[in-house]
């Protein structure tokens, strides 16, 4: 997942803790090894090499997360999309530093792009591929799963605190650290990312998700312009006009889907998407000039 897992966990018994830790790290492997599509055994690679020839049994936990996937594909009319896999390698961000496609390639490429062309057949658990060459990268959503995945282990040993980070781009507070209302993490500036005396703004988390994709995250430039790895699946290009995007949702598997498709929608169209997830918190941060930006905010009812 290129990134760097972290749990801080409080519990009363010392010994314990760090079996419980390791058990949950242990755990981000697993899903790794199912869902990385840079491992070529992995269950995600082989469907990569085989769906487009027919149709590939899948095992449980992977296939309903993929039918999960196409759920939050069709909620953002096609921002999100697992499909993108074919896009990533067109720009150069798979294995690469960063390259601009020729039109015709990128019109080419788009043709094997769209969650209507992956074909999930829950009766068989199959996965099936309408167009040969196309290819699924869950890059933007397994993080998620995977933080997910290691709260739950993490309850299941009735650990009350924690707190577990992704790369610092997927982060869950589980309960509150001692003496503290929550969580508290700081926003990073969208122009400063690297930068640890700035930050954007602060938020509290309490059994809640952060979730954020910024254009600093993977990106190249090309004669001043710069394209980030965080693509619109319906143009075959980079989004532009946006910094980043945090969200603060219930789970990392909804921050991570929804990070991405706030980031491609925008702010007007974004607001379709509020009313089916109470409680969400979404933080656009938009160009303002060469050296400024400004904060927009929106939020859900909560239930």
């Amino acid at each position: 997942m290129a990134c760097t897992y972290t749990i801080a966990v409080y519990g009363t018994n010392p010994k314990q803790l760090p079996l419980i830790t390791a058990a949950a790290l242990d755990e981000v492997d697993r899903i790794d090894s199912l869902m990385s599509n840079y491992k070529s055994e992995s269950p995600l690679s082989q469907i990569n090499r085989d769906a487009g020839r027919g149709p590939v049994l899948v095992e449980p936990e992977l296939f309903h997360f993929l039918q999960r996937c196409v759920r939050y594909s069709q909620q953002s009319e096609g921002a999100f999309d697992i499909t993108v896999g074919p896009l990533m390698k067109a720009w150069g961000f798979f294995r690469g530093e960063g390259r601009i496609p020729w039109f015709f390639e990128r019109w080419s490429v788009l043709r094997k792009v769209g969650y209507q062309h992956l074909f999930l057949d829950p009766t068989q658990r199959t996965v099936q591929f309408a167009r040969s060459g196309m290819e699924l990268d869950l890059g933007g959503i397994a993080k998620g799963y995977a933080v997910d995945r290691v709260v739950e282990l993490l309850k299941e040993q009735r650990i009350e605190r924690a707190f577990v980070s992704a790369g610092g781009s997927t982060l869950y507070g589980l309960g509150a650290p001692p003496d503290s209302p929550g969580w508290e993490v700081k926003l990073q500036d969208p122009l400063a990312p690297h930068d640890p005396k700035k930050s954007a703004a602060t938020v509290v988390l309490k059994n809640q998700c952060l979730s954020v994709s910024g254009n600093y995250e993977k990106f190249f430039k090309v004669r001043g312009v710069t394209y980030s790895h965080i693509m619109d699946p319906r143009t075959g290009r980079p989004v532009e006009n946006m910094l980043s995007v945090a969200v603060i949702t219930q789970t990392g598997t909804d921050g991570d889907a929804l990070d991405n498709a706030f980031y491609v929608q925008g702010i007007e169209k974004g607001k379709a998407l509020l009313p089916l997830y109470p409680g969400l918190d979404v933080f656009f941060f938009l160009p303002e000039g060469d050296k400024a930006w400004k904060m927009v905010r929106l939020a859900s009812e909560k239930r």
